[in-house]
């Protein structure tokens, strides 16, 4: 039924505007157990792979369990909805115990490491905002946290999935099917329907850039300039000097740009805006914005509301677009004059800065717990923390835009500019600027806490505990016998990459990050990690 009815399925996706929670009389509910994500569809496996190989060592119901929950959801509104944090905290305690008293180990994935980090706080923090486990609930319980493709510092792509319901793929169709999404004749409004559901998500804001400028870059320098777009000629540069486990490129090996990326502006509208020098570029002034939005009240002219844009004069979204570049700090600002139910949902849930004083009470807060920067681990000192993701395949990390075609109402009126492209082998592909990653995170998102942020004992990590870094250099398949491939880097394909397979069933056969042989790093992120200026 739900498939010959697209805008049924659509509404039964979408939570409740203002409280975030269930909608009225829709209730929408994760699966359960193993079978919740071993498969995404028939033949494409997402967990399945590893699940059969860890029951190859012995795992089996009883000392393996998938932790599913509503990832639409803020992570604390899985507890007061579903106690979706206290069944896992029930359940790692029963695995403890009915499994000889052996620490478990545990592999979140993407979101998913956000929301085990929030976990963490959360299960050592007393009641009611907490579990009450006391602060040595985690050393007493947890081996190691093998984070699969972490983006523990955000993503860029969150950003422009709230501005325009966009990214590279979509991109992608504008510039080889221009008409495809926005035929008049077809009506369909596809991304506006996207929109307004994926607005209900207070689980996006998870996943926007953490850190601001200090992380990200401003308008002149980003943590990414100087590297090299043409990831194959950098990886087998690499090969032709032998693996080592710190990558020290320089200039001698070819792989510098000519005019270094301005990869911290996120949002740039126009191509002259995301390259030239940021003396010549106006100031957004959108503090002013905010302002005459609140005072304004709303002058629906649409009619009936699809978007918020319906909500925003066309002289604003004018304003916005006046060749202007928009940086991670600053973004957030544009962000809450287009979704601004959005953000001040969500944003009571969810912080994105970095912590001056983490002993200050107001640390203790739940919507600080899932950012890094703003949390400590756990008093832990034998706990491992692992960071595991791919690396050599282009990865969003900025955007071209320009304002839409079309003025009409119930239409988004930004759009990524699929003819924004750079020279041969430029980092600029249809709008978007491409760093290393795993084609969903970059890997300055993904690595940089074990880098540098919880090396050793910082003021992240108090206690010390262990870090690694594991990076799996992305080989695409060599034919389509070999599926979606056993090298592969790619953010949901690694699950099926062998060697990131044989780490996880080390560490869950009982062996230590030493013994499998410590940090494996192909990429930048070290030189990229030294480069970002953070008190630890």
């Amino acid at each position: 039924m739900l498939s010959i009815m697209p805008l049924c399925w659509l509404e039964h996706l979408s939570l409740h505007n203002e409280t975030g929670l269930d909608p009225p009389d829709i209730r929408v509910r994760a699966v359960p157990g193993l079978v919740a994500a071993d498969y995404f569809a028939p033949g494409y496996f997402v967990w399945a792979v590893l699940i059969e190989n860890l029951a190859k060592i012995g795992y089996e119901g009883k000392n393996m369990y998938m932790a599913a929950y509503d990832w639409r959801l803020s992570f604390q509104n899985t507890e007061i909805r579903d106690q979706a944090l206290s069944r896992l905290k029930s359940k790692i305690e029963l695995m403890y115990v009915t499994n000889g008293y052996k620490k478990v180990v545990v592999v979140p994935h993407s979101m998913g490491v956000l929301y085990f980090l929030h976990f963490m706080k959360w299960v050592e923090s007393p009641p009611p905002m907490g579990g009450g486990g006391g602060p040595d609930w985690c050393a007493k319980h947890i081996k190691a946290v093998m984070n699969i493709g972490p983006a523990f510092l955000g993503v860029p792509k969150a950003v422009s999935n709230i501005f325009s319901a966009e990214g590279k793929d979509v991109a992608f169709v504008r510039a080889v099917a221009p008409g495809v999404l926005d035929s008049e004749l077809l009506g369909l409004q596809t991304l506006e329907h996207i929109m307004r559901v994926s607005r209900t998500w207070d689980s996006v804001i998870s996943l926007l850039p953490k850190g601001g400028d200090t992380i990200w870059g401003n308008l002149d320098w980003s943590p990414e300039e100087g590297n090299s777009c043409d990831l194959d000629k950098k990886a087998n540069a690499q090969l032709s000097t032998g693996d080592v486990n710190f990558n020290h490129s320089d200039g001698t090996r070819g792989f510098r740009v000519k005019e270094p990326v301005k990869y911290g502006r996120i949002i740039s509208f126009g191509k002259a805006a995301s390259q030239i020098p940021s003396s010549r570029l106006p100031s957004p002034d959108l503090k002013e914005l905010l302002r005459l939005r609140s005072s304004a009240g709303l002058s629906l002219s649409c009619g009936e509301v699809l978007t918020e844009y319906d909500e925003i004069s066309r002289e604003s979204i004018k304003r916005i677009a006046e060749n202007k570049a928009y940086t991670a700090q600053n973004a957030f600002d544009l962000l809450r004059f287009v979704a601004p139910k959005l953000m001040q949902r969500a944003e009571a849930h969810f912080s994105h800065g970095i912590a001056d004083n983490l002993d200050d009470p107001k640390y203790d807060h739940y919507k600080y717990w899932s950012n890094p920067l703003e949390t400590k681990l756990p008093h832990a000192p034998e706990m491992e923390i692992y960071c595991l993701y791919g690396v050599g395949i282009p990865t969003e990390r900025s955007y071209v835009y320009k304002q839409s075609p079309s003025d009409k109402c119930k239409s988004i009126p930004f759009r990524i500019d699929s003819s924004a492209d750079g020279e041969p082998d430029s980092c600029l592909k249809s709008g978007v600027y491409f760093v290393d990653g795993d084609e969903s995170v970059p890997v300055s998102s993904a690595g940089f806490m074990c880098a540098k942020g919880w090396k050793g004992r910082t003021r992240f990590n108090p206690a010390g505990i262990s870090t690694y870094i594991r990076e799996y250099r992305h080989k695409p398949p060599a034919s389509l016998l070999e599926g979606r491939g056993v090298e592969s880097g790619a953010h949901v394909d690694i699950m099926g990459n062998f060697a990131f397979i044989e780490d996880v069933m080390r560490v869950a056969a009982g062996a230590t990050g030493s013994d499998i042989g410590g940090d494996r790093i192909h990429s930048d992120i070290v030189k990229m990690s030294q480069r970002i200026n953070v008190q630890l």
